[in-house]
């Protein structure tokens, strides 16, 4: 995974790590963002239409073992799970197709996200820490979100507590590029659905469980599958703004089935944790990145903090 060159997109990086960790404190050997987390292994089986879109191997091969993360929002590690800044919940699945060989689908449960550039999003991070309650009205992030409309979107998303890990959905919110074996290219954003079916609780319900259930309802979930599907653009769909929904008219292809079975036991949990740093930026034939600027930037994000994380 290699750092980028562009020196701005590098300060820029940097500064959101700081920034995050200004808000949340700096906790040794724990991500800046999306703490909280749990490991889980399993397999990807892809289906036959996948081949069509993508000479990708792990969606040629019969099938790839896969490293599943779930996590909350924010950087404490010890956050609650029935706390709303928990949300949205996250997934990050690795295809490991060889020794030190691999690729990432990193997605969220929010199909979109506040800002279309890194620098925004650093603006919003900003506005947000200098804001309190008792303080100037409009407040700096009222000021930003007023100013902002897709980060106002996101912001008042509905972002309900799910039951399970197993029971969410989750969006890649950036757009990716299928490369087929003809050299047809593809534009799509990946979904992550589960088989169990979406579901979510009540205030009441959520305020009735555990500040660990979803990592204590995992287990009990075994095993469990969703679907990797793929949402086509159609010409003039915008490829580089990841606030920017797609029609829910476009075509859904199913790209394979992610089965998850084991939980990864915690002592390894905790050592794999700080050591994996997954990447937004696919790094494999037949998936390429979009011109979206959130990749580079969240890559060279995950990369500044994953070094941390393993120097702690």
């Amino acid at each position: 995974m290699p750092f980028p060159t562009d020196e701005v997109l590098m300060q820029t990086s940097r500064d959101l790590v700081a920034q995050l960790q200004a808000i949340f404190g700096k906790h040794p050997g724990f991500r800046p963002a999306h703490a909280k987390g749990i490991l889980l292994t399993g397999t990807f089986t892809p289906s036959v239409g996948a081949a069509v879109l993508t000479s990708a191997p792990h969606f040629n091969n019969p099938s790839t073992p896969i490293t599943v993360r779930f996590s909350n929002s924010t950087g404490i590690p010890v956050i609650p799970d029935t706390d709303p800044n928990a949300d949205p919940r996250g997934i990050a699945i690795r295809f490991n197709l060889g020794e030190h060989v691999h690729t990432d689908i990193v997605a969220h449960s929010t199909p979109f996200f506040p800002t279309r550039t890194g620098a925004e999003f650093l603006e919003f991070l900003r506005a947000l820490a200098a804001s309190s309650a008792g303080g100037e009205s409009p407040s700096p992030v009222e000021k930003f979100l007023g100013s902002h409309p897709a980060a106002l979107a996101f912001v008042q998303a509905p972002k309900p507590a799910p039951t399970s890990y197993a029971r969410e959905a989750y969006f890649s919110v950036t757009a990716f590029k299928l490369i087929a074996k003809d050299g047809k290219a593809t534009y799509i954003r990946y979904q992550v659905v589960p088989d169990l079916g979406v579901e979510t609780l009540s205030s009441t319900d959520l305020a009735a469980k555990g500040p660990d259930y979803l990592s204590e309802d995992i287990a009990t979930r075994l095993p469990f599958t969703f679907r990797l599907l793929a949402q086509v653009a159609e010409d003039g769909d915008v490829t580089n703004d990841a606030t920017v929904h797609w029609a829910e008219t476009r075509k859904v292809v199913e790209l394979g089935v992610v089965k998850v079975d084991q939980v990864v036991s915690p002592e390894a949990s905790a050592k794999e944790q700080k050591h994996i740093i997954f990447d937004p930026i696919p790094r494999v034939k037949g998936v390429e990145p979009s011109d979206d600027p959130l990749l580079e930037l969240r890559a060279a994000v995950y990369l500044i903090s994953g070094k941390e994380r393993r120097a702690a």
